[in-house]
């Protein structure tokens, strides 16, 4: 797995933990990101952006330097890179936040990949939003309290279910218009989330 750091809201606790446990096999940082992994002396294994964000380009042979004027994203750029190099998990921190449009495409963004094969889940500062692409199933952590929303991210997602939590939900339609799927709630039992054919965005606590 592979972590992605982008300059958003940076969740620097749980990106420690993580790294201490040997969950990471590289750390990416994503244009302004660098500067969230100087803060806790982390050095990336590749910086990728324009660096506008940033306000400088990294010194170093793993930096690669993509012009500010270009269609993709610096986040895109980043799980392209990663995903050319064999990774197929990826933690993305640093993309939740601040601007709204910003959070809205970086969401879309991860779904696409994820659509593409990838397991990607956005790490906020107090949750995660887990891309659950069908037929699939997600497994929650295991907590007494939390809460769980699900949305499609598609204009239809069939086969929705949702088990182990305070209501169940069986073998439902969700579309990217109702909110049938907010704020389901952890009840200290293995819970999971599952859709036959469609995408998912699953909000859930972080274990």
């Amino acid at each position: 797995m592979v972590a992605l750091v982008a300059a958003s809201d940076f969740n620097s606790r749980y990106f420690a933990k993580q790294l201490d446990a040997g969950v990471y096999a590289a750390v990416v940082a994503v244009d302004g990101g660098y500067a969230h992994l100087q803060a806790i002396d982390c050095i990336p294994d590749v910086s990728i952006g324009d660096f506008d964000s940033l306000g400088y380009v990294p010194e170093g042979d793993n930096v690669i330097v993509h012009p500010s004027h270009k269609d993709e994203s610096d986040l895109e750029l980043a799980l392209d890179y990663v995903r050319s190099r064999g990774f197929e998990s990826v933690d993305v921190y640093g993309a939740l936040g601040g601007r709204l449009d910003h959070s809205m495409a970086s969401v879309q963004t991860c779904a696409w990949f994820a659509e593409q094969g990838m397991r990607v889940r956005l790490v906020d500062v107090d949750c995660a939003v887990s891309i659950l692409v069908g037929p699939g199933t997600l497994d929650l952590p295991l907590l007494d309290a939390g809460t769980v929303s699900v949305f499609s991210a598609v204009d239809e997602s069939r086969g929705v279910s949702e088990g182990g939590m305070e209501y169940p939900l069986e073998n439902a339609i969700l579309t990217n218009r109702v909110i049938r799927g907010l704020s389901n709630e952890l009840i200290g039992q293995p819970a999971h989330v599952s859709v036959e054919d469609g995408t998912l965005y699953v909000f859930h606590p972080i274990d």
